[in-house]
């Protein structure tokens, strides 16, 4: 058994395919399924359900590939972890953040790279309970997430500033002059909103419903770009983090202050608190303690 057998493994897994397995790893996809084999035969178990295609894991693959994830973790954080000890930062920093997060982390990330140019970043939109999950299991280094019902015994958190919401409309089709809106205006409104479920939305549900009022948004999604389409085209308004800077993306976008307007639970920077614990996760901690007592 080898590193490269656990990679093709995980390819597989993140690709559920075995020719784009084989050309995320630079190899042929004979090469691939040949060494996938061997690792069966080593481990004597079916890792894979084949036919013309790929079928996905066996049970018994799928305990596997939760170990393998765990081992090219931890082979990775070594490497890390023995740059860092000389004084770099080495590798991919995995950074996984909740859909319309006020806070933007590519300031974060640009001072990273400034002091440390060999390292890469893979940044992620992704839910809450993903966040926690993937921190659990080591397929991520660091979250922003919201800090609501967080196990303080499996996590370490740095708390971020409150989320407060605006909404975003396009002024050339919509214009509310200089004041802070009232929830109560907003229901009057063709409003764009992010599905239920989603934490930012369920926020959004409670300013409303705390004040007795039942809004009926013209278009729901679960992706924030179409959301901003709908708003540039004129169809909605939508409320979005006021802090977002999505009034940058084109001139004629406008945030107006929504009255009394936040999120249930504030946002945080988290990591895991257990061994292996990533090298980099603690560069971005440390550079965010930094930037606070800076300013």
């Amino acid at each position: 058994m080898d590193i490269k057998q656990l990679k093709f493994l995980i390819a597989l897994d993140e690709t559920r395919h075995f020719g784009r397995a084989a050309a995320r790893c630079h190899v042929t996809q004979p090469t691939l399924s040949m060494r996938l084999r061997n690792l069966e035969e080593e481990l004597e178990l079916p890792l894979v359900n084949r036919g013309q295609r790929f079928e996905g894991f066996t049970a018994p693959g799928e305990r596997v590939l939760a170990w393998a994830r765990s081992v090219l973790a931890a082979y990775d954080g070594l490497h890390a972890e023995a740059a860092a000890c000389r004084g770099h930062l080495v590798g991919t920093l995995r950074l996984g953040v909740v859909p319309l997060s006020s806070f933007d982390p590519l300031p974060m990330l640009q001072r990273l790279h400034q002091q440390h140019p060999n390292l890469r970043f893979e940044l992620s939109s992704l839910s809450s309970e993903q966040i926690l999950e993937q921190l659990g299991s080591n397929r991520l280094d660091i979250g922003v997430s919201y800090l609501e019902q967080l196990d303080s015994e499996r996590f370490e958190s740095l708390t971020l500033s409150e989320t407060h919401m605006g909404l975003l409309f396009d002024q050339r089709h919509f214009e509310f002059g200089e004041q802070a809106l009232s929830w109560e205006t907003l229901t009057e409104l063709p409003l764009g909103l992010l599905t239920s479920g989603m934490h930012f939305r369920q926020s959004i549900d409670h300013n409303f419903h705390s004040r007795g009022l039942n809004p009926k948004p013209l278009l729901q999604t679960d992706a924030v770009h179409q959301l901003v389409q709908a708003v540039h085209g004129g169809m909605c308004c939508a409320i979005m983090p006021l802090e977002g800077g999505l009034d940058a993306l084109t001139e004629h976008l406008r945030l107006q202050p929504i009255e009394q307007a936040s999120t249930l639970a504030p946002l945080g920077l988290i990591m895991r608190r257990s061994a292996p614990r990533s090298a980099l996760a603690e560069a971005c901690f440390a550079l965010y303690q930094q930037s606070m007592a800076d300013s």
